[in-house]
């Protein structure tokens, strides 16, 4: 969860005045602060773009109409907060909703209002496509970071597992840099995403059953509990990756290793009713046993996490992010954790909250 102070996360059960922000940085310097009348942010971890946003806008003059317009507006970004404003004459606790790239502008010309589309960061490396062949090499990080900068050379990339090295990888003409980001960390167990901030993020996804919950959304009085609903579907699930490396440009024989769900107590466990259903990934950039061996477990855990789902809506928590361990007692008095997969942050102050998640346990 983003960082908060315990008064914000205490006033979200209590009735408060909502604070937002929007910012358009235009691409000729300026910044301007917009009055918006609505819009949200969607965050899905599923999406290979983690964060898009919509906003409204009263003023129909921001629809650019001539080329001058055109090239302040292209390539321009959006940055959206929301937050709280306690009314006690200090600044509103502002939390960071996303950095975007102002993708679309348009409605009525005449009396609006006009609406701006934006996608996260990762966007400009997937467009990025390469036009000449691309090696990367060395280790996780540094090619990662190699791949996200040749498109943002100012990004900031920051690392939360370990570095390690991996075989060269070469990309074909028209391949995708964000895929191959992607591809290049699994290799170190990891997922690679553009955060809140803006800030491009190298880090595996929390464990739900050794991670600390870090919001309880509860039936009482008090709670921000609004309602919940609870399912399981084999629909995507695999209990098994068998992740391959093969490299005969640096001669390296091939390597390979299979994770299964091995948990008799699982309902996807491997020799169990559910069946075996193996998924397979390969790369030249897995040199090793072990490199095979943290993809394949990364892998896994994504795959075999949608089987218990739920959806559960409560008051808005805009310093959710996906991952985050949810804490939830039912009306029944019944609790469990969930692991959020996405939500939509509206920036209205009267708007739901809806939280999927990609996997769930009881709570002891």
């Amino acid at each position: 969860m983003y960082p908060v102070s315990d008064r914000f996360l205490a006033r979200l059960a209590e009735s408060h005045t909502v604070a937002t922000q929007v910012q358009l940085f235009l691409t000729d310097g300026r910044v301007v602060d917009l009055e918006h009348t609505g819009g949200s942010v969607s965050v899905d971890r599923a999406s290979t773009v983690r964060r898009t946003c919509s906003v409204m806008v009263a003023d129909p003059a921001l629809i650019p109409r001539t080329p001058t317009d055109q090239l302040a507006t292209y390539g321009a970004r959006l940055r959206v907060a929301r937050g709280i404003d306690y009314g006690d004459g200090s600044q509103p606790e502002l939390v960071p909703l996303g950095l975007f790239r102002l993708d679309s502008v348009d409605g009525d010309v005449n009396d609006g209002p006009a609406t701006l589309q934006g996608k996260g960061l990762e966007a400009v490396v997937q467009d990025d496509k390469f036009t000449t062949p691309y090696t990367a090499t060395g280790t996780v990080v540094g090619a990662v970071t190699a791949l996200i900068q040749r498109s943002i050379p100012a990004a900031d990339v920051i690392s939360l597992v370990a570095d390690t090295p991996i075989g060269s990888r070469v990309f074909d003409v028209e391949a995708d840099p964000w895929a191959g980001a992607q591809e290049i960390a699994a290799a170190a167990g990891a997922e690679v995403y553009c955060n809140a901030d803006g800030v491009f993020v190298i880090g595996a996804l929390p464990d739900l059953v050794t991670a600390t919950p870090v919001w309880a959304i509860e039936a009482t009085d008090g709670g921000v509990y609004i309602s919940a609903d609870r399912g399981m579907s084999s629909e995507r699930v695999n209990n098994g990756v068998l992740a391959r490396g093969e490299n005969t440009s640096d001669n390296v024989p091939p390597v390979s290793y299979l994770a299964v769900d091995d948990d008799p107590n699982s309902p996807t466990y491997w020799d169990g009713p559910f069946g075996r259903r193996p998924k397979f990934i390969s790369s030249s950039a897995y040199t090793t046993v072990n490199l095979c061996t943290q993809a394949a477990i990364a892998e896994l855990a994504k795959s075999k996490a949608p089987n218990a789902s739920g959806d559960i809506s409560s008051l808005p928590n805009p310093a959710l992010e996906p991952g985050d361990v949810l804490r939830v007692m039912h009306e029944d008095g019944s609790r469990e954790l969930h692991q959020v997969a996405s939500f939509s942050v509206p920036l209205d102050p009267g708007g739901d909250f809806p939280i999927a998640t990609i996997s769930a346990k009881e709570d002891a």
